[in-house]
């Protein structure tokens, strides 16, 4: 079995007990960005398994976007990053 070399670690262990590995991040070529998926990539610079630079090229998202991601994720939790709780959540 052959393991690609990668920088940073393979997996993490969230707070909850799951294994988060780099396998179960969104794809780079991602272009609809739901919930679910903003969520994965705001735990996974959170809890050490990719860096804010790295998800930044990775997906080309802005400083602004991912910063708003990870504030409403802390301030509200990941219900905060639906499209349809904008108004609920901004600026509180």
């Amino acid at each position: 079995m052959y393991l690609k070399k990668v920088e940073g670690p393979r997996a993490v262990r969230l707070p909850n007990g799951t294994r988060m590995t780099r396998a179960d991040l969104p794809p780079a070529t991602t272009q609809r960005w739901v919930a679910s998926r903003k969520a994965a990539v705001v735990r996974a610079v959170l809890y050490g398994l990719i860096t804010e630079t790295e998800a930044k090229t990775r997906y080309a998202l802005s400083d602004e976007e991912l910063k708003s991601w990870v504030e409403a994720v802390t301030t509200h939790g990941e219900k905060a990053l639906k499209a349809t709780a904008l108004k609920t959540y901004r600026q509180r």
